[in-house]
């Protein structure tokens, strides 16, 4: 191809950082991969137009420079290329709030540790899930997603995340906006098909979240999924049903071990297609998408699991 890397930096990701410390780090990044070509995102949704602008233009390599929403938006980007997209590597090196796919990959949290995966040569297909949703506006809308979308309450932790000043750590700002998000949050009575190789299955769920999980993590850190794979041609699904929501907080502490899994109302099963909607409309408007960390829209939405669909450079 002959073209260099391409890096899409997202300069607001991890509250302003990114942006001040990339000047910084840039050298290190050249010094690893050779010289680089960048684009800096503007707007949401910047990060797709860019990286499929890269993929068709001929790099070779396009990086998120972000959080997991700018790796989110250079995957989507990647996918909408068509064919072109095939052809192209993804990389990250992550910035944001938090590093919830970093963690699936087995990456630790330092510049040369992103540096040597990007420059090794190891490459891995990945999985991604295609989604068609209900956006805020009401109509309807189609995206991938690389390591979790959810319904429920963390499209609400979301929204009062993006509100959290910038000085609030990524830990600190999702328990602070799961507090809020606990008492806004409704049981979501859900309907509910699924399919797993050719077989459907129809199911009936009350849950506050319903995470469908390419990658294991997420929230910063909470390790919902710890059985999933992003390689493995399956979502895991985990849903979050509780008897109170006392009970479901006092649930939710344990995710960061994965220890949540045996508690009562926890349900957990296997799929390459899902199809959800709410039976109960007054809980519509606060059962919210959460996609890679990003607040989108809500139900209904039908999502299907592409095999191999990206090769990451990892």
């Amino acid at each position: 191809m002959g073209l260099r890397p391409l890096l899409v930096v997202n300069p607001r990701s991890g509250g302003g950082r990114t942006g001040k410390t990339f000047g910084s780090i840039r050298p290190a990044i050249e010094s690893a991969l050779g010289p680089v070509d960048v684009e800096l995102t503007e707007r949401p949704g910047h990060g797709i137009e860019l990286a499929s602008a890269g993929v068709l233009a001929g790099h070779p390599l396009v990086v998120a420079v972000g959080g997991d929403g700018t790796f989110n938006e250079v995957c989507n980007g990647v996918m909408a290329a068509g064919e072109a997209g095939r052809e192209t590597r993804v990389g990250l090196i992550a910035q944001g709030t938090g590093g919830d796919f970093r963690r699936t990959l087995g990456i630790d949290h330092r510049l040369e540790h992103y540096l040597e995966a990007l420059s090794s040569g190891r490459e891995r297909k990945m999985d991604v899930g295609r989604f068609r949703y209900r956006a805020h506006d009401g109509g309807r809308r189609e995206r991938y997603f690389v390591n979790i979308l959810s319904a429920g309450m963390g499209g609400l932790v979301d929204q009062y995340v993006a509100r959290a000043p910038a000085a609030v750590g990524g830990k600190a700002a999702y328990f602070l906006a799961s507090l809020g998000a606990l008492a806004s949050c409704r049981v979501g009575r859900l309907r509910c098909q699924t399919t797993r190789s050719g077989k459907t299955e129809d199911r009936r769920i009350a849950t506050y979240l319903i995470a469908i999980c390419n990658g294991r993590y997420f929230g910063s850190g909470m390790k919902v999924a710890p059985m999933a794979a992003p390689d493995d041609g399956a979502f895991e699904v985990v849903s979050l049903g509780a008897p109170s929501k006392v009970a479901f907080a006092l649930s939710s502490r344990k995710i960061y071990s994965g220890a949540h899994l045996g508690d009562p109302g926890v349900e957990h099963f296997a799929c390459d297609r899902i199809d959800l909607d709410l039976e109960n409309e007054e809980a519509r408007e606060v059962f919210l998408l959460d996609v890679d960390g990003e607040p989108l829209g809500g139900l209904p939405v039908s999502i299907e699991l592409v095999p191999g669909a990206l090769t990451l450079r990892a």
